[in-house]
């Protein structure tokens, strides 16, 4: 009979194993599904190229763009490109590989936070599983691990460094602490993605996890014990250490051009200035935040809601959340304010920015779900449903969606029929608009100005002049469609439509 009903509950035990293999290797797939479409937007393609115009001199410190210095962003992404492009060639495929790996990595470092803390008991054994689901099928995470971009390159050690921190500050309180190697290690990990943190995009790499972990002392009540403030001292070196394998060089190869570009441009005027084009209204993170958190964004508002509540009503907090879950929000709360408040103030505001704040959002959400799952057992299966409908439909738009979106925001089929034409060697020359799409599609062939950015001409006249010094007198002109008329209504010079994707079109220009 005690055999009988150890099987009896092993087997439950043993299917509830075999879903979990099956939803972990469904969500890695779905990672790495759909990376061959083409590029989209202005930043992924011009990223790429700069990582291949590296891969191509064999240079793994200066970025270049069109053959200028471009140093609007550190090294990790391009680092993560060339290495795919050795193994891959260069390609949209290989260019979101590290991306993918690294929307996986935080996937990773959330679970092994719920690992940490389940072997001491300080969450339910179904909280790394649940947090895991949650992440890998979370919005945010989900989108920005498929483009080559460098908002999930710097989400993943910052969400690697927390996690770090959390297990060192939550073991190192228990008995145990002192002769567990482990421990230590998490504090010494801490240091290091943040290290990997300033080489992914830049001083936000150290500032970040420094101010979640002050804020965090601060919304506790506590001072940081001896062992930490000690830390500081020999961390600040391993994270620099790490950070000067690219930095380093950077400055001794280029000086103040370096220094300037790179930090006083990119860094300082960007947070307070609008040059480069970018505003939204205070409160824009505060809506992005939220819909980045779907489909679990219910269960982060009523997380959210639990813990205010426990906060204001502390003589029954027990009994709305242990006092391991209480400590983990108090710390996600921090994580979640810090780039909420900081980039609320920035001149320049993009939906990414606020990627680094989404994991602790999945914190959240996924103590919420465990305090539903010990309640009743039907939210664990809602929970892997939610997130299977998540994988399933992300491949389902990866199928249908995105192929025909990029053919509409991507140039490169507009590149590829001019090149069948026989268009293959003609310059290519943008008219009233730059198309940032086409640095790597049209490599090479792109008009620049002194600086090396893409050059926009606006008179029929100049592109009369540059069609006319041409040893064919034949230029390509990438137009976009509501500029058409404007270009082809000249009786200066002939012109072939090629071909459009709705909102650009290639036209191959003879002077006549």
């Amino acid at each position: 009979m005690a055999e009988i009903t150890k099987s009896d509950a092993e087997a439950p035990m043993s299917e509830s194993n075999y879903i979990k293999i099956v939803l972990g290797i469904l969500a890695v797939f779905t990672y790495f599904f759909g990376l061959t479409v083409p590029f989209l937007g202005p930043d992924e393609a011009r990223y790429a190229q700069v990582a291949r115009e590296m891969f191509e001199r064999g240079d793994w410190i200066t970025p270049t763009l069109g053959g200028f210095n471009w140093f609007e962003k550190p090294a990790l992404l391009y680092w993560l490109e060339i290495a795919s492009y050795h193994v891959f060639g260069v390609s949209e495929f290989a260019a979101r590989f590290g991306p993918a790996i690294f929307g996986l990595g935080t996937v990773f470092s959330l679970w092994l936070l719920g690992r940490s803390l389940t072997s001491i008991g300080a969450v339910p054994k179904s909280f790394p599983t649940t947090i895991a689901l949650v992440a890998s099928s979370t919005l945010g995470i989900v989108a920005f691990a498929h483009g080559a971009s460098f908002d999930i390159i710097v989400t993943f050690p910052i969400t690697a460094a927390m996690a770090g921190f959390f297990v060192w500050h939550f073991k190192n309180e228990s008995n145990s602490a002192e002769s567990d190697p482990a421990v230590s290690s998490a504090l010494v990990l801490f240091y290091v993605f943040i290290g990997m943190a300033l080489l992914a995009k830049g001083l936000i790499g150290a500032v970040f996890p420094l101010a979640i972990v002050t804020f965090y002392y601060s919304l506790s009540r506590k001072l940081p014990s001896r062992v930490f403030i000690i830390s500081l001292f020999w961390g600040a070196l391993l994270s620099l250490a790490i950070a000067a394998t690219w930095y380093v060089p950077m400055y001794l190869r280029h000086g103040y051009e370096f220094i300037d570009e790179f930090f006083v441009q990119h860094h300082f005027q960007r947070f307070t200035s609008n040059k480069y084009q970018h505003p939204q209204p205070s409160y824009f993170f505060f809506l992005v935040l939220p819909l980045m958190t779907l489909p679990w964004l219910p269960f982060f508002i009523g997380s959210v809601w639990t813990f205010v509540r426990s906060l204001l009503r502390r003589h029954d907090a027990a009994d709305k959340l242990s006092v391991s879950s209480k400590r983990l929000l108090i710390f996600s709360a921090a994580w979640i304010l810090v780039p909420l408040v900081f980039f609320s103030f920035s001149g320049s505001k993009l939906p990414g920015y606020i990627l680094p704040a989404v994991p602790a959002a999945v914190v959240f959400a996924a103590v919420y779900l465990s305090r539903l799952g010990d309640k009743g057992s039907r939210w664990p299966l809602v929970t892997r449903l939610i997130a299977l409908s998540v994988f399933i439909g992300t491949i389902i738009l990866q199928l249908t969606v995105m192929p025909y979106f990029a053919a509409t925001d991507s140039v490169k089929a507009l590149v590829r029929s001019a090149n069948e034409r026989g268009y293959s060697s003609e310059r290519i020359l943008a008219y009233y608009s730059v198309s940032h799409n086409a640095e790597f599609y049209a490599v090479g062939r792109l008009i620049r100005d002194e600086q090396g950015r893409q050059r926009a001409f606006y008179s029929v006249e100049e592109v009369v002049e540059i069609a006319a010094a041409e040893t064919n007198r034949r230029i390509l002109v990438l137009v976009k469609l509501r500029d058409m008329n404007k270009l082809t209504t000249s009786g200066k010079i002939s012109t072939e439509l090629i071909g459009d994707n709705t909102e650009y079109a290639i036209v191959a220009v003879t002077p006549n």
